[in-house]
C-alpha cells in the first residue's frame, strides 16, 4: 500500500520550477459593445482557449489574473482570480491596471476593434429605411501593453487570420512589441471560435516558426505554456 501511494504521488505532474510563484495576466472571451440596453456588437469567441491557458498556468504554480469577457465558462481554479468584464474599455482598464504586477501576459481575448460612438439609453425602435451606426476605434490593449512592457516581462498575443496568415501575424508581432504570437486561421477545419479544438502556429521575435497539429484546446494550452517556459 505504501509503495502504491508513493507511485501515485510521483505520477502527478509537478509544477514547473520556472513558472512557480510567477504572476500572469490572461485575457479571454469576446467583448460586447453596447448599441442600446438590449443590443450590442460582439463576436463568436467562447473564451475556451484563454481559459484553458489560464488553467494550465495556474496548474503549474502561477498566480493568474484572468480578465474574462462575456462567457458561460465557470472558473474554479484556486490560483485564478477571475475578473469578468463586458466591454473593450473595461478589458483595457483592468489589463493596464494588472499588467505592472505580471511576469507573463497572454492576450487571447477577441476584443472588438470598434464600438458605437453613441449609445442609446433606451431601446432603439425599428423604423422604415436604413439605420446608420457610427463606430469609433477601441483602445488597442495589446499595443498599449507592448509600449509598457519591460525587459523582464513576457508578452504573448494572438492572431486570428483568414488570408496572408504568416505575413499578418509577423507584422503584428513586431508592431505590438511581442515576445511571440499564436496564429490560428479560420481556413483550418476545427480551429477558431467555439470549437473545442484548435490548430496553431507560433512565431517568436527570433524569427522562429513552429507549427502544431489540430488538438484539443486543453492540449494546445500546454503547448503554449511550454513555449512560455522555454522562452523564460
Amino acid at each position: 500500500l505504501e509503495l502504491s501511494l508513493n507511485l501515485l504521488s510521483n505520477s502527478k505532474k509537478a509544477p514547473s520550477t520556472k513558472l512557480s510563484k510567477k504572476k500572469a495576466l490572461v485575457t479571454a472571451g469576446p467583448t460586447f459593445e453596447a448599441i442600446d440596453p438590449v443590443r450590442f456588437i460582439g463576436n463568436h469567441s467562447s473564451g475556451k482557449m484563454g481559459v484553458a491557458i489560464a488553467n494550465e498556468l495556474a496548474d503549474r504554480g502561477v498566480a493568474v489574473d484572468l480578465i474574462l469577457g462575456p462567457s458561460d465558462i465557470e472558473v474554479s481554479n484556486k490560483n485564478i482570480n477571475c475578473i469578468r468584464v463586458t466591454s473593450a474599455a473595461e478589458m483595457h482598464q483592468y489589463s493596464m491596471d494588472r499588467f505592472n504586477d505580471a511576469d507573463i501576459a497572454v492576450l487571447a481575448a477577441a476584443v472588438a476593434d470598434y464600438t458605437p460612438k453613441n449609445v442609446s439609453n433606451s431601446k432603439i425602435k425599428k423604423a422604415n429605411g436604413i439605420m446608420t451606426l457610427e463606430l469609433t476605434k477601441t483602445k488597442d490593449i495589446l499595443k498599449d501593453l507592448g509600449k509598457a512592457k519591460t525587459k523582464d516581462q513576457l508578452l504573448v498575443g494572438f492572431a486570428l487570420e483568414t488570408n496572408n496568415e504568416l505575413e499578418n501575424a509577423s507584422k503584428k508581432l513586431k508592431e505590438k512589441n511581442l515576445n511571440f504570437i499564436v496564429l490560428n486561421s479560420l481556413n483550418d477545419d476545427g480551429a477558431g471560435f467555439e470549437f473545442d479544438t484548435n490548430k496553431i502556429t507560433i512565431l517568436d521575435d527570433s524569427n522562429n516558426v513552429e507549427k502544431f497539429e489540430l488538438k484539443a484546446k486543453i492540449e494546445v494550452a500546454k503547448d503554449i505554456v511550454d513555449k512560455i517556459t522555454s522562452y523564460l
